[in-house]
């Protein structure tokens, strides 16, 4: 079994469908032609969550026969990718689904039709400026890291050919400018706040400096200024996809799929024929197209207004998974777990972070109407974090701890103290921020040390911290003052909140002896 089998007519369908493949249920040809005189969408990124998750809905869309466009992939960064992940099996791949009961979907993604490679050197370059002189053009989107949108100074002094993706996508943008200022609707799916913000910053930097040097006209920055011309909408987009996994790759073999080989670039990207991810997902999207969209609806994508992308960033982040994600780390790196999944067995961080989110956070979301807050915390919970194909670990979860610690947590603190709300709720949330000092010390619960992980404040934070022992609970815990009213780090001062007398004193439970990290987790989060 192979995915060009399914391109050369060589296969048997019920074979495949058998052994639990999904194929395509549309005329892929067909959309392969149309998609090329008449392109609608053009996606810059060709890793692992762009076919997992959008090439993946459009592929249900296809399915629907309501639809009859594929999506053209333009890879910036590594052209190796577009060469042995997707030339050499025809832009088709397979979608593994990682369900949480152990089991596995798969399903074949033919929704791709073409992928080029985004730079000038080669023949791809001449391909995507006829694209995007087509009036047919609807969106271009992008997951390539919120790296990918930066701007450098050497990158804007190189004119009208840069090296860097903003600029290249900008160089695009003028060739539809000169097409006629036709239409477009320019959409990050990046997960990153205010995404839409980062790609204009991006685009509107080169063609500020483009009109400066005299390099394109002044009407090419008033194109792109222009809401009913060009737009830059915000998108959520929640998808966990792990590089190919070992267990996958056996279970295809075992199938009888050939194409399970591992793939890494010189560029060090890691790929696969195959792309699995976890069975959950969400993609809610700003609706402000200027020449129509795909139908991404069809499969599954939440189209509404920037408000409501934004309400529901904001619970995803402060409130109904990444808090939950940060406070299990950081006492999964104390009590010496490796993986997430392993710690959702353990009872009392299960009931830490499930109580945080239901009792100690849920009482300042805002219910943005399109996703309910407590059926998203339920699927984290019960379906998302103890799943046993997510090779997640704590330690990778707790890099630059102090930078998310403001969003996570500050601003939940924040909401209670203008709201007037009653801050003595207020329990795990302090306990996983007294954990932080604890965290810092380096030293496990059983009395093992380990490494912190990387953070761009950690010596600085650690120094603080570093007067206290474990092991003598009389000891002059007042260097804890310097740490908790630093804005920087909790969002506000935790002294002036109320709250820095309280964590000092779980800071003083945890540091007692070794097992106290353990004992004082299970007391308040049963007492709770």
């Amino acid at each position: 079994m192979k995915l060009n089998d399914l391109v050369s007519g060589n296969y048997n369908a019920s074979e495949w469908e058998a052994k639990g493949y999904q194929l395509p249920k549309f005329d892929r040809e067909a959309v392969i032609k149309k998609t090329h005189d008449e392109p609608t969408w053009v996606h810059f990124g060709g890793g692992n969550i762009f076919r997992a998750f959008p090439a993946a809905i459009l592929n249900d869309a296809l399915n629907t026969g309501k639809y009859d466009r594929g999506v053209i992939v333009a890879e910036t960064f590594d052209f190796d990718v577009i060469d042995q992940a997707y030339t050499p099996y025809n832009n088709l791949s397979l979608l593994v689904s990682l369900q949480s009961s152990g089991t596995i979907e798969k399903k074949v993604i033919a929704s791709v039709t073409e992928a080029l490679k985004a730079d000038y050197q080669f023949s791809d370059w001449q391909r995507l400026v006829e694209i995007f002189r087509n009036p047919s053009l609807q969106m271009i989107s992008f997951t390539i890291t919120e790296k990918g949108y930066s701007v450098a100074p050497a990158d804007l002094d190189r004119g009208l050919q840069p090296v860097l993706a903003m600029g290249k996508v900008t160089a695009l943008l003028y060739e539809r400018f000169q097409a006629g200022q036709l239409p477009l609707t320019v959409q990050s799916m990046d997960n990153c706040s205010h995404n839409g913000d980062k790609v204009k910053a991006g685009v509107f930097a080169y063609a500020e400096r483009w009109v400066k040097d005299g390099l394109v006209p002044a009407a090419f920055l008033d194109y792109l200024k222009d809401e009913t011309k060009v737009t830059f909408p915000w998108s959520m987009i929640d998808k966990i996809t792990p590089r190919p996994h070992i267990k996958v790759k056996e279970m295809l073999a075992e199938d009888g799929f050939e194409d399970n080989n591992y793939i890494e670039t010189e560029k060090h990207t890691f790929t696969a024929p195959f792309v699995n991810a976890e069975e959950v997902q969400y993609l809610v999207i700003e609706d402000n197209y200027t020449n129509g969209r795909p139908p991404l609806d069809l499969g599954g994508a939440l189209y509404t207004t920037r408000k409501t992308v934004d309400e529901v960033e904001t619970m995803k982040v402060t409130t109904c998974l990444n808090p939950l994600h940060t406070a299990m780390s950081i006492y999964g790196c104390l009590l010496g777990y490796t993986l997430i999944s392993a710690e959702m067995a353990d009872e009392d961080i299960r009931a830490f972070i499930q109580k945080i989110g239901y009792m100690e956070a849920m009482p300042v979301v805002t219910d943005p109407g399109v996703l309910n807050p407590y059926e998203f915390i339920g699927a984290v919970i019960n379906r998302r974090l103890p799943n046993p194909f997510m090779p997640d670990a704590p330690q990778r979860i707790a890099m630059d701890t102090s930078q998310k610690l403001p969003i996570r947590f500050g601003e939940t603190i924040k909401k209670y103290l203008a709201r007037g709300l009653d801050k003595s709720n207020l329990v795990l949330i302090p306990l996983t921020l007294a954990g932080y000092a604890r965290y810092l010390k380096g030293i496990k619960d059983n009395g093992e040390a380990f490494e912190p992980s990387p953070d761009p404040l950690l010596e600085e934070l650690q120094a603080i911290v570093a007067p206290l022992e474990i092991g003598k609970p009389d000891q002059d815990f007042s260097c804890l003052r310097q740490l908790y009213s630093r804005k920087d780090v909790f969002a506000v001062d935790l002294y002036e909140a109320g709250l820095g007398e309280q964590i000092e004193g779980m800071v003083k439970e945890l540091y007692a002896d070794f097992g106290a990290v353990r004992r004082t987790l299970h007391k308040y989060v049963v007492a709770r």
